[in-house]
């Protein structure tokens, strides 16, 4: 499989191919966005693309990895010159795992049924459609532009106004509007799609405002990976020491919606087939640390690694000690 990453020295930016132990950098490209927009030009693939212009010239990746290089990993895609073009987004409820814990979450009642369950079961009863079907469309959320995205190693943020923040072990689909308006999939990623779990527990209708939060992804970009049944594992640390762990599955054969299902309810909205636009979609978590009690604070690190998919993407929890405060609105009159 093509693992691409992106990094930066100073002013300098580089696309380099994953060759353990070593990326290799690829000629006359900056970012992942350029590259698939010239492989579009080219009428040629993004791994041919890769092939062609990879060159021997390099850095070790286990420093750059460690942030003992000069070259610092950025997340595997944005748009460098519009931030803004990139939607980031995702589909909950499609693995047992998370609606289990949704579940639990939003009643009191073990025989209650919730919307998060029933949202579920509709997924299992009309999530994968035939060939050529359209499916029942499942959850759908915002989670905010690129400026949210981070990268391997970078802190993800608890901000003053947020209840909590937790764990969420995804992976992501990365995609990019073509000319003619037809999304092309660039490749997929591990992510982090951090949300704020105890602000959601109060009543389902903050799920929207508790996703609205920075998230990581990372710290590669694989152009054409396996997405059966992906097996992965999540883990947290507390001062060096392990806090929790899990082992965790992905992927179609373990979705109650069909990746074709999902990304038609994606883009079946004109305004997601922008020509240029580049788009983020967070395909679920298996299991949550929140659904067994645990907490996060300030320096934990969270470990999220799947197989087929590079190295692990690690971040800490960053806690704003700053205290809550209004934000006012001056009419402009």
């Amino acid at each position: 499989m093509t693992r691409l990453v992106q990094v930066r020295n100073g002013s300098e930016r580089r696309v380099a191919l994953v060759d353990e132990p070593r990326l290799r950098f690829l000629a006359e490209v900056a970012s992942v966005y350029d590259l698939a927009q010239a492989a579009l030009v080219a009428g040629k693939t993004l791994t041919a693309l890769v092939a062609e212009r990879a060159t021997g010239e390099g850095v070790d990746y286990e420093a750059v990895y460690r942030g003992e290089s000069p070259w610092r990993l950025l997340p595997p895609i944005d748009h460098p010159a519009e931030p803004t073009r990139c939607l980031v987004s995702g589909t909950g409820l499609t693995h047992l795992g998370s609606a289990e814990s949704r579940q639990a979450m939003h009643t009191t009642a073990p025989e209650e049924l919730t919307d998060s369950m029933r949202m579920f079961r509709s997924g299992l009863e009309g999530g994968r459609p035939g060939p050529g079907r359209v499916g029942i469309a499942p959850e759908w959320f915002y989670k905010g532009v690129g400026t949210i995205l981070r990268a391997h190693g970078e802190p993800l943020r608890v901000p003053s106004y947020a209840e909590d923040g937790g764990e969420e072990a995804e992976v992501a689909g990365v995609y990019l509007v073509d000319a003619e308006g037809r999304p092309r999939r660039l490749g997929m990623a591990a992510g982090n799609e951090f949300s704020d779990h105890r602000f959601e527990r109060r009543n389902y209708l903050n799920l929207a405002g508790s996703k609205l939060r920075t998230c990581a992804l990372g710290p590669e970009l694989v152009v054409d990976p396996a997405f059966d049944s992906v097996p992965g594992r999540v883990a947290l640390e507390r001062a060096g020491r392990a806090l929790w762990s899990k082992e965790i599955r992905t992927g179609a054969a373990e979705m109650c919606h069909s990746l074709e299902n999902v990304e038609h309810h994606h883009f079946k909205f004109e305004v997601h087939r922008r020509p240029g636009d580049l788009h983020v979609h967070f395909f679920g978590a298996y299991a949550l640390s929140f659904g067994d009690g645990v907490e996060l604070a300030d320096g934990d690190v969270m470990d999220i690694r799947f197989e087929g998919f590079g190295r692990p993407l690690r971040n800490p929890v960053s806690v704003s000690r700053a205290a809550d405060s209004l934000v006012t609105v001056q009419p402009l009159n």
